[in-house]
C-alpha cells in the first residue's frame, strides 16, 4: 500500500523553537536539503554542523514537531541537494503539500522583516501567521498571486502552447496573473487574446493547486474557442497548435494542474468524465 505523505502532516503556527532532535525541513535558496531516504534534518543533528539558524514552526509530521528553515549546503555525504520543482514534479513520494507552503512562508518570511510601509523592522504577530508593523499598527500577511490557466477547446482538439522560457520538451497551456480589477474570468479571455490571439467563451472554472514559484495560486479553467487564427505572442510563446486526444506533444505530468487539466479535456472529448460542461 502506497503511503499519502500528506497525511502526515498536521498544520499549526505558533512562536515556539525547535528543540534537539525536532523534524526540520531545510531549503538552501530555492534547493532542498534531503537526507538519505528522509526529507528531513534534525535539529541538532550532524547534517546541521554548527548551525542553529531562525527556523519556523509549521505544525507536527507523524506527531512529532516540524519547523523550517534556511541552511547553506552542507556538502556532507548522505545529504542530497534537490530543487524544490525536481521534488515536486519527479518524487512521488514527496510531501508536495507540506513543501508547498514551508517554501512559500519561508520566503515570505525572509521577504517581510521590513515594512513595506515605513521601513520599520518587523516583528511576529502575537496571534496569527503574519508580521507586525508597530509603528504603523498595520500586519503584513504572506503573499498570494493568483494566476489563471486554462484549456482551450476546439471540436475534438484542444490547444498546447511552448512556452519562450521553458527549456523543458513539453507543452503546456495558456497562463498568466491576474491584474487589479480583473475577475478570473475575464483574466483568462485577456491572457488567450494577448498570448494567442483567440477568442474564447463558455469559460468554466474546474481546480485550483498552490504552487510556489515563488507564491502563486493557480486556478484551472476549460474554455470554448470563438474565433480568430492563432498569433503568438513570441516572448511568451515559442509555439502552439491544436491537438487530439491521440496526437500531441509531451505534457506536464498528473502532479501539476495542467496536466490534470489536460487528461480532464481529454476526459471530456471523449465523454467518459471530466468536470467540465459545454453549454
Amino acid at each position: 500500500m502506497t503511503t499519502d505523505h500528506n497525511s502526515l502532516w498536521r498544520p499549526g503556527w505558533s512562536e515556539q523553537s525547535p528543540a534537539e532532535g525536532d523534524r526540520v525541513l531545510a531549503f538552501a535558496g530555492n534547493n532542498l536539503l534531503k537526507p538519505g531516504d528522509d526529507w528531513f534534518l534534525r535539529w541538532g543533528g550532524p547534517e546541521m554542523g554548527d548551525s542553529r539558524p531562525q527556523a519556523l514552526f509549521m505544525g507536527t509530521w507523524a506527531g512529532e514537531n516540524l519547523f523550517v528553515t534556511g541552511l547553506p549546503d552542507p556538502g556532507v555525504p548522505g545529504v542530497e541537494l534537490i530543487t524544490l520543482r525536481e521534488a515536486l514534479l519527479e518524487r512521488p513520494d514527496a510531501p508536495s503539500e507540506l513543501l508547498n507552503t514551508a517554501f512559500q512562508v519561508w520566503l515570505w518570511w525572509q521577504d517581510s522583516r521590513f515594512c513595506g510601509r515605513c521601513g520599520e523592522p518587523t516583528s511576529p504577530h502575537p496571534r496569527e501567521r503574519a508580521r507586525w508593523c508597530e509603528p504603523c499598527g498595520i500586519p503584513w500577511y504572506p503573499r498570494i498571486a493568483p494566476c489563471i490557466i486554462t484549456v482551450i477547446r476546439r471540436d475534438d482538439r484542444f490547444l498546447l502552447a511552448k512556452s519562450s522560457r521553458v527549456t523543458r520538451n513539453f507543452y503546456s497551456l495558456i497562463a498568466g496573473f491576474v491584474e487589479p480589477g480583473e475577475s478570473l474570468e475575464q483574466a483568462v479571455a485577456r491572457e488567450v487574446m494577448e498570448e494567442t490571439g483567440l477568442e474564447v467563451e463558455n469559460i468554466r472554472y474546474q481546480g485550483s493547486q498552490p504552487w510556489p514559484f515563488p507564491h502563486q495560486l493557480m486556478v484551472g479553467f476549460f474554455a470554448d474557442y470563438r474565433a480568430g487564427e492563432l498569433r503568438l505572442q513570441e516572448d511568451e510563446l515559442a509555439d502552439a497548435g491544436w491537438f487530439t486526444i491521440d496526437d500531441h506533444p509531451p505534457v506536464p505530468p498528473p502532479a501539476t494542474i495542467a496536466g490534470r487539466l489536460i487528461a480532464a479535456m481529454k476526459d471530456e472529448i471523449t465523454g467518459t468524465g471530466g468536470q467540465g460542461s459545454r453549454d
